[in-house]
């Protein structure tokens, strides 16, 4: 007993000791359901059986310029093909002008037992998964409105929804593509996100290497609706086509008409909140999931998006109808998606899809120099 002596370690230490080792069995578990890949998408085939054994969520947390924090349960979430969608809303919001950052964490239960719910306002383990500025929200994309609400997209994946009438929060929508979607949810700590293990490119002599054998997978959904589902594969593009630092993987072209693709139902962003709800015309969540040759996820996101009217077609006298265009962008590439809207039909029609791919990803993922 002498050298068990419980009075040798401070106060709390055991607590602690039990917590970690609770964590520690929840994180050995997600690895083993985690390992199987799914060869057709490249993403781990069992995430949403890793969702339900972990018992996941998500919060936000709310921090005033004062220092003050509010924490907000989701009150929707909707699991994709290929994606989260998780939402808050809420009577009784903080002040927009008081508010300086939204942190966006998951949350796992420390006394879980798969068999069995989480416990109800039990201990959790928070994972912070971005962290947000709102300072400036005005300032932020605007991606569309209708008459209660305009909505603003913060990248990465996060839309937050302004009632017109009040500039105060009416929802926030949070975007997440499976990919290290677990890892990021339960493996950080509540001020630290988990950090990816560095990348180790896979050499090869081949002057064409990274130019040849992606795979493409892409959603247009909202709220369980889905307007696209649609791979693309063997895609592949030429060193004469970089140029300004991206090089340009064509997915649809304008003249072969038997690649074009129409978009199903009415698109629009849904939304709800406690008293009203609505759907913003021609906006949608746009997943998507680009494999190299070996079927790794090369580049992932999940985000909001707009169908804008299109001033400057890439090839306007081909087709008879309005036309319109989606534009996403971030550090790895821009995707750039061209439609028509068919009068006759009532249909939007995908006529182009283009992606530029970063050359500095690609030489830093294959080990390259173009």
């Amino acid at each position: 007993m002498n050298s068990l002596s419980v009075e040798d370690k401070e106060a709390g230490y055991w607590k602690k000791e039990y917590i970690a080792k609770r964590i520690a069995s929840v994180k050995a578990a997600l690895a083993q359901v985690l390992k199987l890949v799914n060869p057709y998408t490249g993403l781990p085939a069992k995430t949403k059986e890793a969702l339900r054994i972990s018992g996941l969520g998500w919060v936000i947390i709310l921090k005033e310029k004062s220092g003050k924090e509010h924490v907000m349960e989701h009150a929707d979430l909707f699991i994709n093909h290929s994606s989260v969608m998780v939402v808050w809303y809420s009577k009784n919001w903080p002040c927009l002008a008081t508010l300086s950052t939204l942190d966006l964490c998951g949350v796992t239960p420390v006394l879980m037992d798969w068999h069995k719910p989480p416990i109800k306002n039990g201990p959790r383990w928070p994972s912070l998964v971005a962290k947000y500025s709102l300072s400036n929200l005005t300032d932020s994309t605007l991606v569309g409105c209708d008459r209660f609400v305009r909505i603003f997209h913060l990248n990465p994946g996060l839309l937050v929804g302004l009632w017109k009438r009040a500039e105060e929060l009416a929802f926030v929508m949070a975007n997440l593509h499976f990919h290290h979607l677990v890892e990021k949810s339960t493996l950080g700590s509540a001020t630290l996100p988990y950090e990816l293990p560095p990348h180790t490119p896979i050499l090869d002599d081949s002057s064409e290497y990274g130019l040849h054998g992606y795979q493409l997978h892409v959603d247009l959904h909202s709220s369980g609706t889905f307007y696209l589902c649609s791979t693309f594969r063997n895609l592949f593009t030429k060193q004469g086509y970089i140029e300004n630092g991206y090089v340009k993987l064509i997915v649809i072209h304008f003249q072969n008409s038997t690649e074009h693709l129409p978009l199903i139902g009415k698109v629009g962003l849904s939304w709800r909140t406690d008293v009203f709800d609505g759907c913003i015309k021609s906006c949608s969540v746009m997943d998507v999931t680009l494999l190299d040759e070996y079927g790794k996820p090369f580049w992932c996101f999940s985000s909001p998006v707009c169908m804008r009217s299109s001033a400057n077609p890439s090839d306007g006298s081909y087709f008879v109808g309005p036309t319109y265009c989606i534009d996403y962008e971030d550090s790895t590439g821009t995707m750039h998606v061209e439609l028509v809207w068919i009068e006759e039909t009532e249909e939007y029609f995908i006529v182009s899809m283009v992606l530029y791919l970063s050359i500095a990803k690609i030489n830093h993922w294959f080990g390259t120099q173009y």
